[in-house]
Protein backbone atom coordinates (compact mmCIF):
# COMPACT_ATOMS: atom_id res chain seq x y z
CA UNK A 1 0.00 0.00 0.00
CA UNK A 2 1.04 3.09 -0.64
CA UNK A 3 1.32 6.73 0.71
CA UNK A 4 -1.18 8.50 -1.96
CA UNK A 5 -3.59 5.27 -1.42
CA UNK A 6 -4.55 5.29 2.40
CA UNK A 7 -7.27 3.98 3.83
CA UNK A 8 -8.89 6.27 6.25
CA UNK A 9 -11.11 4.05 7.52
CA UNK A 10 -11.56 0.19 7.95
CA UNK A 11 -14.16 -1.59 5.84
CA UNK A 12 -15.38 -3.19 8.78
CA UNK A 13 -16.03 0.21 10.81
CA UNK A 14 -17.57 1.75 7.90
CA UNK A 15 -21.06 1.08 8.51
CA UNK A 16 -20.93 2.09 11.98
CA UNK A 17 -21.71 5.42 13.74
CA UNK A 18 -19.26 7.57 14.52
CA UNK A 19 -18.48 6.82 18.44
CA UNK A 20 -19.03 10.57 19.04
CA UNK A 21 -21.78 11.20 17.42
CA UNK A 22 -24.24 13.38 18.76
CA UNK A 23 -27.39 11.54 21.29
CA UNK A 24 -29.68 14.26 20.27
CA UNK A 25 -29.16 13.73 16.61
CA UNK A 26 -32.39 11.81 15.96
CA UNK A 27 -34.64 14.37 18.06
CA UNK A 28 -32.98 17.54 16.78
CA UNK A 29 -33.72 16.47 13.24
CA UNK A 30 -37.66 15.56 14.40
CA UNK A 31 -37.60 19.03 16.02
CA UNK A 32 -36.33 20.89 13.22
CA UNK A 33 -38.30 18.96 10.14
CA UNK A 34 -41.48 19.70 12.14
CA UNK A 35 -40.98 23.20 13.47
CA UNK A 36 -39.38 24.86 10.37
CA UNK A 37 -42.44 24.90 8.26
CA UNK A 38 -44.06 26.65 10.64
CA UNK A 39 -41.47 29.48 11.74
CA UNK A 40 -41.49 29.70 7.99
CA UNK A 41 -45.43 30.54 7.86
CA UNK A 42 -45.05 32.89 11.35
CA UNK A 43 -43.48 35.79 10.26
CA UNK A 44 -46.67 36.30 7.58
CA UNK A 45 -48.94 35.42 10.41
CA UNK A 46 -47.13 38.08 12.46
CA UNK A 47 -47.22 41.03 9.70
CA UNK A 48 -51.27 40.20 9.43
CA UNK A 49 -52.07 40.64 12.89
CA UNK A 50 -49.52 43.54 13.43
CA UNK A 51 -51.36 45.41 10.60
CA UNK A 52 -54.65 44.35 12.00
CA UNK A 53 -54.01 46.01 15.09
CA UNK A 54 -52.37 49.01 14.09
CA UNK A 55 -55.39 51.05 12.90
CA UNK A 56 -56.89 50.71 16.55
CA UNK A 57 -54.19 52.34 18.71
CA UNK A 58 -52.92 56.31 18.78
CA UNK A 59 -49.14 56.74 17.75
CA UNK A 60 -47.63 56.27 20.71
CA UNK A 61 -49.01 52.84 21.10
CA UNK A 62 -48.40 52.29 17.42
CA UNK A 63 -44.77 52.94 18.33
CA UNK A 64 -44.70 50.17 21.40
CA UNK A 65 -46.64 47.53 19.01
CA UNK A 66 -43.94 47.88 16.19
CA UNK A 67 -41.33 47.53 18.72
CA UNK A 68 -43.22 44.09 20.04
CA UNK A 69 -43.53 43.08 16.30
CA UNK A 70 -39.87 43.61 15.79
CA UNK A 71 -38.75 41.43 18.69
CA UNK A 72 -41.22 38.99 18.21
CA UNK A 73 -40.74 38.53 14.23
CA UNK A 74 -36.55 38.45 15.01
CA UNK A 75 -37.50 35.51 17.10
CA UNK A 76 -39.10 33.72 14.40
CA UNK A 77 -36.45 34.71 11.77
CA UNK A 78 -33.94 33.41 13.62
CA UNK A 79 -35.76 30.65 14.17
CA UNK A 80 -37.17 29.36 10.71
CA UNK A 81 -33.58 30.53 9.60
CA UNK A 82 -32.01 28.41 12.62
CA UNK A 83 -34.19 25.07 11.69
CA UNK A 84 -33.34 25.60 7.85
CA UNK A 85 -29.77 25.99 7.99
CA UNK A 86 -29.87 22.49 10.75
CA UNK A 87 -31.72 20.27 7.95
CA UNK A 88 -29.19 21.76 5.83
CA UNK A 89 -26.00 20.97 8.20
CA UNK A 90 -27.47 17.17 9.69
CA UNK A 91 -28.13 16.57 5.44
CA UNK A 92 -24.31 17.09 5.07
CA UNK A 93 -23.61 14.84 7.80
CA UNK A 94 -26.03 12.39 6.60
CA UNK A 95 -24.32 12.49 3.46
CA UNK A 96 -20.34 11.80 4.50
CA UNK A 97 -21.77 9.57 6.90
CA UNK A 98 -23.10 7.69 3.66
CA UNK A 99 -20.00 8.27 1.43
CA UNK A 100 -17.81 6.73 4.45
CA UNK A 101 -19.79 3.31 4.18
CA UNK A 102 -20.02 3.26 0.38
CA UNK A 103 -16.30 4.03 -0.22
CA UNK A 104 -14.80 3.12 3.14
CA UNK A 105 -11.45 3.35 1.67
CA UNK A 106 -11.81 6.72 1.55
CA UNK A 107 -10.13 9.21 -1.44
CA UNK A 108 -8.11 7.23 -4.23
CA UNK A 109 -5.48 9.77 -4.61
CA UNK A 110 -3.66 7.89 -7.34
CA UNK A 111 -7.20 8.59 -9.86
CA UNK A 112 -7.15 12.03 -9.84
CA UNK A 113 -4.80 14.25 -11.98
CA UNK A 114 -2.78 16.22 -9.72
CA UNK A 115 0.65 16.83 -9.76
CA UNK A 116 2.76 16.10 -6.61
CA UNK A 117 3.03 19.24 -4.65
CA UNK A 118 -1.01 19.84 -5.25
CA UNK A 119 -1.45 16.21 -3.83
CA UNK A 120 0.65 16.74 -0.82
CA UNK A 121 -0.68 19.63 0.05
CA UNK A 122 -4.69 18.44 -0.44
CA UNK A 123 -3.38 15.36 1.67
CA UNK A 124 -2.44 17.22 4.41
CA UNK A 125 -5.26 19.58 4.68
CA UNK A 126 -8.06 16.82 4.11
CA UNK A 127 -9.02 15.19 7.72
CA UNK A 128 -9.50 11.80 8.05
CA UNK A 129 -13.05 10.66 7.44
CA UNK A 130 -14.16 10.19 10.69
CA UNK A 131 -13.04 13.74 11.95
CA UNK A 132 -14.96 15.68 9.13
CA UNK A 133 -17.94 13.76 9.75
CA UNK A 134 -17.53 14.60 13.38
CA UNK A 135 -16.78 18.22 12.67
CA UNK A 136 -20.33 18.39 10.92
CA UNK A 137 -22.10 16.59 13.90
CA UNK A 138 -20.86 19.42 16.02
CA UNK A 139 -21.45 22.08 13.59
CA UNK A 140 -25.06 21.13 12.98
CA UNK A 141 -25.83 20.52 16.87
CA UNK A 142 -24.03 24.08 17.52
CA UNK A 143 -26.19 25.96 15.30
CA UNK A 144 -29.34 24.25 16.80
CA UNK A 145 -28.63 25.05 20.24
CA UNK A 146 -27.53 28.46 19.42
CA UNK A 147 -30.42 29.31 17.20
CA UNK A 148 -32.66 27.90 19.86
CA UNK A 149 -31.18 30.05 22.72
CA UNK A 150 -31.12 33.26 20.17
CA UNK A 151 -35.10 32.54 19.32
CA UNK A 152 -35.82 32.20 23.23
CA UNK A 153 -33.70 35.27 24.45
CA UNK A 154 -35.79 37.21 21.79
CA UNK A 155 -38.67 35.69 23.25
CA UNK A 156 -37.90 36.84 27.02
CA UNK A 157 -37.58 40.28 25.92
CA UNK A 158 -41.45 40.66 24.08
CA UNK A 159 -42.18 39.19 26.72
CA UNK A 160 -40.55 42.03 29.19
CA UNK A 161 -42.10 44.42 26.82
CA UNK A 162 -45.33 42.70 26.51
CA UNK A 163 -45.60 42.99 30.51
CA UNK A 164 -44.37 46.49 30.29
CA UNK A 165 -46.73 47.52 27.51
CA UNK A 166 -50.29 45.61 29.93
CA UNK A 167 -49.17 47.75 33.04
CA UNK A 168 -48.40 50.55 31.72
CA UNK A 169 -52.33 49.90 29.27
CA UNK A 170 -53.39 48.89 33.07
CA UNK A 171 -52.60 52.07 34.95
CA UNK A 172 -53.74 54.68 31.79
CA UNK A 173 -57.49 53.02 32.46
CA UNK A 174 -57.66 53.23 36.17
CA UNK A 175 -55.79 56.37 36.36
CA UNK A 176 -58.01 57.74 33.34
CA UNK A 177 -55.42 60.07 32.15
CA UNK A 178 -54.05 59.83 28.55
CA UNK A 179 -50.26 59.95 28.64
CA UNK A 180 -47.52 59.57 26.43
CA UNK A 181 -47.37 56.13 26.66
CA UNK A 182 -43.29 55.94 25.50
CA UNK A 183 -41.86 57.14 28.48
CA UNK A 184 -44.07 54.89 31.16
CA UNK A 185 -43.18 51.79 29.15
CA UNK A 186 -39.69 52.54 29.49
CA UNK A 187 -39.89 53.61 32.68
CA UNK A 188 -41.37 49.35 33.73
CA UNK A 189 -38.85 48.18 31.12
CA UNK A 190 -36.27 49.80 33.64
CA UNK A 191 -38.61 48.81 36.62
CA UNK A 192 -38.02 45.16 35.50
CA UNK A 193 -34.79 45.30 34.16
CA UNK A 194 -32.77 47.38 36.49
CA UNK A 195 -32.22 45.31 39.40
CA UNK A 196 -30.51 42.60 37.59
CA UNK A 197 -27.84 44.19 35.87
CA UNK A 198 -27.41 46.49 39.68
CA UNK A 199 -27.14 42.96 41.37
CA UNK A 200 -24.75 41.88 38.25
CA UNK A 201 -22.24 45.29 38.16
CA UNK A 202 -22.48 44.71 42.32
CA UNK A 203 -21.09 40.98 41.69
CA UNK A 204 -18.81 41.60 39.40
CA UNK A 205 -16.85 44.49 41.52
CA UNK A 206 -17.53 43.21 45.15
CA UNK A 207 -18.40 39.77 45.20
CA UNK A 208 -15.33 38.05 46.33
CA UNK A 209 -14.74 40.82 49.48
CA UNK A 210 -18.50 39.87 50.53
CA UNK A 211 -19.45 37.95 53.31
CA UNK A 212 -20.37 34.17 53.01
CA UNK A 213 -23.20 34.97 55.61
CA UNK A 214 -23.66 38.93 55.02
CA UNK A 215 -27.34 40.17 54.09
CA UNK A 216 -25.08 41.83 50.85
CA UNK A 217 -24.75 38.23 49.75
CA UNK A 218 -28.12 36.69 50.95
CA UNK A 219 -29.61 39.91 48.57
CA UNK A 220 -27.65 39.71 45.56
CA UNK A 221 -28.66 35.89 45.57
CA UNK A 222 -32.63 36.91 45.89
CA UNK A 223 -32.57 38.99 42.53
CA UNK A 224 -30.60 36.46 40.55
CA UNK A 225 -33.01 33.80 42.16
CA UNK A 226 -36.18 35.40 40.89
CA UNK A 227 -34.75 36.11 37.54
CA UNK A 228 -33.45 32.91 37.02
CA UNK A 229 -37.29 31.74 37.54
CA UNK A 230 -38.31 34.10 34.60
CA UNK A 231 -35.43 32.90 32.41
CA UNK A 232 -33.35 35.56 32.67
CA UNK A 233 -29.35 34.11 33.89
CA UNK A 234 -30.16 30.78 34.77
CA UNK A 235 -31.64 29.56 31.24
CA UNK A 236 -28.68 31.07 29.38
CA UNK A 237 -26.37 27.98 29.86
CA UNK A 238 -25.42 27.76 26.46
CA UNK A 239 -24.52 31.02 26.14
CA UNK A 240 -22.06 30.70 28.80
CA UNK A 241 -21.09 27.16 27.70
CA UNK A 242 -19.79 29.10 24.35
CA UNK A 243 -18.95 32.30 26.28
CA UNK A 244 -16.52 30.04 28.24
CA UNK A 245 -15.27 28.26 25.43
CA UNK A 246 -14.59 31.17 22.22
CA UNK A 247 -14.28 34.26 24.77
CA UNK A 248 -16.92 36.84 26.28
CA UNK A 249 -16.13 39.40 23.98
CA UNK A 250 -16.17 36.87 20.48
CA UNK A 251 -19.56 36.08 21.67
CA UNK A 252 -20.90 39.06 22.25
CA UNK A 253 -20.36 40.52 18.67
CA UNK A 254 -21.13 37.19 17.26
CA UNK A 255 -24.94 38.16 19.00
CA UNK A 256 -24.70 41.36 17.68
CA UNK A 257 -23.80 40.23 14.00
CA UNK A 258 -26.72 37.88 14.26
CA UNK A 259 -29.09 39.41 15.71
CA UNK A 260 -29.28 42.97 14.53
CA UNK A 261 -29.29 42.12 10.88
CA UNK A 262 -32.22 40.18 11.50
CA UNK A 263 -33.88 42.67 13.34
CA UNK A 264 -32.95 45.34 10.80
CA UNK A 265 -34.58 42.86 8.69
CA UNK A 266 -37.84 42.47 10.11
CA UNK A 267 -38.31 46.27 10.68
CA UNK A 268 -37.52 46.64 6.77
CA UNK A 269 -39.92 44.40 5.94
CA UNK A 270 -43.11 46.79 7.28
CA UNK A 271 -42.27 49.35 4.53
CA UNK A 272 -42.78 47.20 1.52
CA UNK A 273 -45.89 45.67 3.12
CA UNK A 274 -46.82 49.74 3.36
CA UNK A 275 -46.10 50.81 0.47
CA UNK A 276 -45.28 47.66 -2.05
CA UNK A 277 -44.38 50.08 -5.04
CA UNK A 278 -41.31 50.94 -3.27
CA UNK A 279 -40.37 47.73 -3.96
CA UNK A 280 -39.11 47.27 -7.58
CA UNK A 281 -37.42 49.74 -10.38
CA UNK A 282 -40.63 52.18 -9.71
CA UNK A 283 -39.00 55.34 -9.74
CA UNK A 284 -39.95 56.26 -12.97
CA UNK A 285 -43.96 55.80 -12.01
CA UNK A 286 -46.31 58.88 -11.83
CA UNK A 287 -47.56 58.25 -8.73
CA UNK A 288 -50.02 60.30 -6.94
CA UNK A 289 -50.84 59.89 -3.81
CA UNK A 290 -54.74 61.05 -2.90
CA UNK A 291 -55.14 62.88 -6.17
CA UNK A 292 -57.99 62.75 -7.97
CA UNK A 293 -56.76 61.37 -10.81
CA UNK A 294 -55.61 58.30 -8.14
CA UNK A 295 -57.42 55.18 -7.21
CA UNK A 296 -56.49 53.70 -4.03
CA UNK A 297 -57.69 50.16 -3.71
CA UNK A 298 -58.27 50.90 -0.07
CA UNK A 299 -61.43 53.10 -0.83
CA UNK A 300 -62.98 49.95 -2.66
CA UNK A 301 -64.59 47.49 -0.53
CA UNK A 302 -64.06 44.92 -3.29
CA UNK A 303 -60.65 45.87 -3.90
CA UNK A 304 -58.41 46.45 -0.25
CA UNK A 305 -56.70 44.28 1.46
CA UNK A 306 -57.60 43.78 5.12
CA UNK A 307 -54.30 42.42 6.36
CA UNK A 308 -52.82 45.66 5.00
CA UNK A 309 -54.26 48.51 3.71
CA UNK A 310 -54.57 51.62 6.07
CA UNK A 311 -58.17 52.23 7.82
CA UNK A 312 -59.70 55.58 4.92
CA UNK A 313 -62.73 55.68 3.84
CA UNK A 314 -64.18 53.31 1.24
CA UNK A 315 -67.50 53.17 -0.38
CA UNK A 316 -68.51 49.50 -2.04
CA UNK A 317 -67.07 49.63 -5.47
CA UNK A 318 -65.41 52.00 -8.48
CA UNK A 319 -68.83 51.29 -10.30
CA UNK A 320 -72.02 51.72 -8.19
CA UNK A 321 -74.92 50.24 -10.16
CA UNK A 322 -77.25 50.37 -6.77
CA UNK A 323 -79.78 53.89 -6.18
CA UNK A 324 -77.70 54.28 -2.63
CA UNK A 325 -73.65 54.84 -2.29
CA UNK A 326 -72.99 53.28 1.48
CA UNK A 327 -69.71 55.42 2.71
CA UNK A 328 -67.90 53.87 5.18
CA UNK A 329 -65.23 55.83 7.32
CA UNK A 330 -63.41 54.09 9.78
CA UNK A 331 -62.62 55.35 13.47
CA UNK A 332 -59.11 56.43 13.36
CA UNK A 333 -58.08 56.59 17.49
CA UNK A 334 -54.75 58.54 16.08
CA UNK A 335 -56.23 61.43 14.64
CA UNK A 336 -60.10 61.16 15.52
CA UNK A 337 -60.05 60.80 19.55
CA UNK A 338 -57.48 63.59 19.61
CA UNK A 339 -60.00 66.03 17.26
CA UNK A 340 -63.15 64.93 19.66
CA UNK A 341 -61.40 65.61 22.54
CA UNK A 342 -60.19 69.14 21.13
CA UNK A 343 -63.51 69.97 19.14
CA UNK A 344 -66.17 68.23 21.22
CA UNK A 345 -65.96 69.03 24.34
CA UNK A 346 -69.42 70.13 24.79
CA UNK A 347 -70.89 67.12 23.93
CA UNK A 348 -68.38 64.69 25.93
CA UNK A 349 -69.38 67.35 29.34
CA UNK A 350 -72.81 65.88 28.91
CA UNK A 351 -73.78 63.62 31.58
CA UNK A 352 -76.94 61.59 29.60
CA UNK A 353 -75.00 58.93 28.23
CA UNK A 354 -77.56 58.98 24.96
CA UNK A 355 -77.56 62.29 24.98
CA UNK A 356 -73.60 62.80 24.84
CA UNK A 357 -73.27 59.77 22.34
CA UNK A 358 -75.76 61.81 19.90
CA UNK A 359 -74.13 65.33 20.26
CA UNK A 360 -70.63 63.44 20.09
CA UNK A 361 -71.84 61.51 17.02
CA UNK A 362 -73.29 64.89 15.26
CA UNK A 363 -70.19 66.53 16.16
CA UNK A 364 -67.62 63.68 14.60
CA UNK A 365 -69.74 63.50 11.62
CA UNK A 366 -68.68 67.35 11.11
CA UNK A 367 -65.35 66.80 11.07
CA UNK A 368 -65.99 64.29 8.57
CA UNK A 369 -67.60 66.36 5.68
CA UNK A 370 -68.34 65.30 2.93
CA UNK A 371 -68.56 66.79 -1.04
CA UNK A 372 -69.73 65.26 -4.09
CA UNK A 373 -68.93 66.28 -7.43
CA UNK A 374 -67.76 69.61 -5.48
CA UNK A 375 -71.04 70.48 -3.77
CA UNK A 376 -71.19 69.64 -0.01
CA UNK A 377 -73.78 67.26 1.29
CA UNK A 378 -75.45 69.15 3.83
CA UNK A 379 -78.16 66.61 3.71
CA UNK A 380 -75.65 63.80 4.76
CA UNK A 381 -76.07 62.55 8.43
CA UNK A 382 -73.37 59.81 10.03
CA UNK A 383 -74.58 56.69 11.89
CA UNK A 384 -72.65 54.54 13.91
CA UNK A 385 -71.53 51.11 12.53
CA UNK A 386 -68.77 49.51 11.85
CA UNK A 387 -66.66 47.61 9.23
CA UNK A 388 -67.79 44.57 9.00
CA UNK A 389 -64.62 42.44 8.06
CA UNK A 390 -62.48 43.47 9.95
CA UNK A 391 -64.97 44.54 13.17
CA UNK A 392 -63.79 48.26 13.90
CA UNK A 393 -66.18 51.10 14.75
CA UNK A 394 -66.72 53.40 11.62
CA UNK A 395 -69.40 55.83 10.63
CA UNK A 396 -71.44 54.97 8.18
CA UNK A 397 -73.46 57.12 5.79
CA UNK A 398 -76.13 56.34 2.64
CA UNK A 399 -75.83 58.50 -0.24
CA UNK A 400 -78.56 58.93 -2.98
CA UNK A 401 -77.27 58.36 -6.12
CA UNK A 402 -79.82 57.96 -8.38
CA UNK A 403 -79.81 61.36 -9.82
CA UNK A 404 -76.63 61.23 -10.86
CA UNK A 405 -75.37 61.26 -14.38
CA UNK A 406 -73.55 58.25 -16.59
CA UNK A 407 -69.98 58.42 -16.22
CA UNK A 408 -66.99 59.88 -13.66
CA UNK A 409 -67.87 61.68 -10.40
CA UNK A 410 -65.92 62.04 -7.50
CA UNK A 411 -66.34 61.79 -3.53
CA UNK A 412 -64.11 63.57 -0.96
CA UNK A 413 -64.54 63.01 2.50
CA UNK A 414 -62.63 65.33 4.97
CA UNK A 415 -60.15 63.88 7.61
CA UNK A 416 -60.45 65.07 10.83
CA UNK A 417 -58.39 68.09 11.31
CA UNK A 418 -54.92 67.36 13.26
CA UNK A 419 -53.52 68.80 16.09
CA UNK A 420 -51.04 72.10 16.16
CA UNK A 421 -47.93 70.04 17.79
CA UNK A 422 -48.16 67.02 15.25
CA UNK A 423 -45.34 66.51 12.38
CA UNK A 424 -47.73 67.61 9.29
CA UNK A 425 -44.60 66.45 6.67
CA UNK A 426 -45.72 62.75 7.83
CA UNK A 427 -49.17 63.02 8.10
CA UNK A 428 -50.14 65.80 5.46
CA UNK A 429 -53.17 63.94 4.27
CA UNK A 430 -56.65 66.56 5.25
CA UNK A 431 -59.27 64.60 2.52
CA UNK A 432 -59.67 61.63 1.24
CA UNK A 433 -60.48 61.72 -2.72
CA UNK A 434 -62.80 58.79 -3.80
CA UNK A 435 -63.65 58.59 -7.82
CA UNK A 436 -66.42 56.11 -9.41
CA UNK A 437 -68.13 55.58 -12.25
CA UNK A 438 -72.16 54.86 -12.63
Amino acid sequence: MTANDLPTETVQDADALPGHTTPTWEVELLISGVAVFAMLQLPGWLDDRFFALVPRFEQGWVAMLTTLFVYLKSAALILAITFTLHLILRARWIALVGLRSVFPDGVRWKHLRMGPVRRALEQQRLAPATVVIERADNQATVVFAMGVMLGCLMLVVSLVVSVAFAITGTLQRVLGVNLDVVLPILAVVGVLTLPFLAAHLVDLRFGNALSATGWQRRALERIFRVYARVGIGRSQYVWLLVSSRVGEVRSVVMLWLIVMPVAIGAAMTLFPAKSPYRLGNYAAFPYLANDSRAMNAAHYDDQRDLAHDPAVPYIQSTVIDTPYLQLVVPYQPDRDGAAVQRQCAAALDMTEAKVRAEHTLDCLGELHAVTLDGQPLQALRYQTGSDARTRRPALVAMIDVRALAPGRHELRVMRAPAAASRDKSRDAINEYVIPFWR
